[in-house]
């Protein structure tokens, strides 16, 4: 069994790893370093569609908050980061990420122009900016979807800590503390909608989905059991934003 100053060794050189990896994509071209694109207009297209290509409105499937809908599988969106969006948008624009679960974002993407898609996700990330709590799914509701779930305490020690002796790094690694983001690179998952974290661990557990860098998501989930998965969704989806101690997120300190 591993002794805690072990763990800390450990975590602090995922973390060193995530710190390295995410400088090296960021400057990468394929990824926008700031949030560009007219919310007004992005607004318009959540809200409305884009009637002359078929793209239907957002707020249909995600919410009018876009907040995301578990009886549809589909995440949350508000105060996602702008360049985690794009490079979704324009992934599902290029069939590099394919929709298996609604069955329509490839077309959808495809309907849009690269500036709309800008526009979209400009919109969306401005929502809820700087939540602190944030609205998840209600456990209990799933469940009575006929949805497992699982355990949070033990999902907050796999996102916190990982599973060393499994070689499973801790969530926080990579997406900061609580999984509340490492923008511009790695998205939000706290909050996020627990169906779809499920899903979508599930199918990088088995590469239906692969259009993460490096393939690091793929390398942490194939080691993910059922209920691992289970688990840490079902501490995600409720965590937190803030360190303990301090109620305030990052951007919001001096």
């Amino acid at each position: 069994m591993l002794n805690k100053s072990r763990v800390s060794v450990v975590a602090a050189l995922f973390a060193l790893v995530s710190t390295l990896v995410s400088t090296a994509v960021y400057a990468s071209a394929e990824f926008v370093p700031k949030t560009v694109g007219d919310v007004e207009n992005g607004k318009k297209i959540f809200t409305n569609g884009k009637e002359s290509t078929g793209v239907p409105a957002c707020l249909t499937c995600h919410g009018e908050k876009a907040l995301g809908e578990d009886s549809m599988g589909t995440p949350r969106l508000a105060g996602q980061g702008y360049t985690f969006l794009v490079k979704q948008l324009n992934d599902f624009a290029t069939d590099k990420r394919m929709d298996t679960t609604m069955m329509i974002m490839n077309s959808n993407a495809k309907g849009l122009t690269e500036t709309e898609r800008q526009d979209v996700a400009a919109y969306l990330s401005g929502l809820n900016k700087g939540e602190i709590k944030v609205e998840g799914s209600d456990l209990a509701a799933v469940k009575a979807l006929g949805q497992p779930v699982g355990q949070t305490h033990l999902g907050k020690s796999l996102a916190q800590y990982g599973a060393p002796d499994r070689g499973i790094p801790a969530c926080h690694s990579c997406h900061g503390y609580n999984a509340r983001g490492a923008f511009p690179i790695y998205p939000a998952l706290s909050g996020q909608k627990y169906v779809y974290l499920v899903n979508q661990l599930k199918k990088w557990r088995d590469a239906s989905r692969s259009n993460d860098m490096m393939g690091q998501m793929r390398a942490v989930a194939k080691k993910l059991s059922d209920d691992d998965i289970y688990n840490v969704a079902s501490f995600l989806t409720s965590a937190d934003r803030t360190t303990n101690g301090n109620a305030r997120m990052p951007q919001q300190q001096h």
